[in-house]
């Protein structure tokens, strides 16, 4: 009988924990409720912040620290893609033009997965004109693929993701230093309601990059 009777409370208590679990909110739930909105600086900067704050000193953190004039305009969620670039890059047909380095890009755009890059590597037809386009994401390219390339031609744009960016660039496959524009696809959702900055593996391997 003793048995018996602490069985019950028990039982009562496991079910409560699953009960508190299972309202638990997930993250797709929060974001869903959230609406797009343009990126400013200070999202960018907050995110520094945070990443770095822990290992860091105050000094190095304020070394971090971009300026507002490093930053164009955010899309306004107006433009299209194409649009967009467009409006920040006026100049492209002599950027272009002008651009012989080898290694190197002079747009690199960066994305949370190798499908939304093709997405926007398809978008932004009208705006590339005879500029060369580099895939930068890991499914189905293998990296050494990817090296040779940059080593061989001449690029002007690159769209991928942090991952495979990162590891380029650490294995001096590809050169930043020509690089005049940086675009952060900030907005886009993916399945799981999820941004680029939402996903901690995705925010680590591109702030090493910045």
């Amino acid at each position: 009988p003793t048995e018996c009777f602490l069985s019950q409370p028990e039982e009562k208590q496991a079910s409560t924990v699953k009960a508190k679990r299972r309202k638990k909110k997930k993250i797709s739930d929060i974001l869903e409720k959230s609406a797009p909105k343009p990126g400013v600086p200070a999202d960018l900067q907050n995110l520094l912040s945070q990443h770095f704050g822990e290992n860091r000193s105050v000094i190095e953190i304020e070394e971090l620290k971009l300026s507002d004039s490093c930053f164009l305009p955010a899309n306004d969620l107006t433009h299209s893609f194409s649009s967009y670039l467009k409006e920040i890059c006026p100049k492209w047909a002599k950027l272009r033009k002008n651009h012989k380095e080898k290694k190197s890009v002079v747009m690199l755009v960066i994305c949370s997965s190798a499908l939304r890059s093709l997405e926007l590597i398809k978008s932004m037809t009208a705006f590339k004109g005879d500029c060369r386009v580099l895939k930068l994401f890991a499914k189905h390219i293998k990296i050494k693929e990817q090296m040779n390339m940059l080593e061989k031609g001449v690029f002007h744009i690159g769209v991928g993701t942090p991952g495979r960016v990162k590891a380029l660039v650490e294995q001096d496959g590809l050169c930043l230093n020509s690089t005049k524009y940086m675009i952060l696809d900030w907005n886009w959702r993916d399945q799981k309601l999820r941004r680029m900055m939402d996903i901690p593996e995705v925010v680590y391997k591109h702030l090493n990059i910045l």
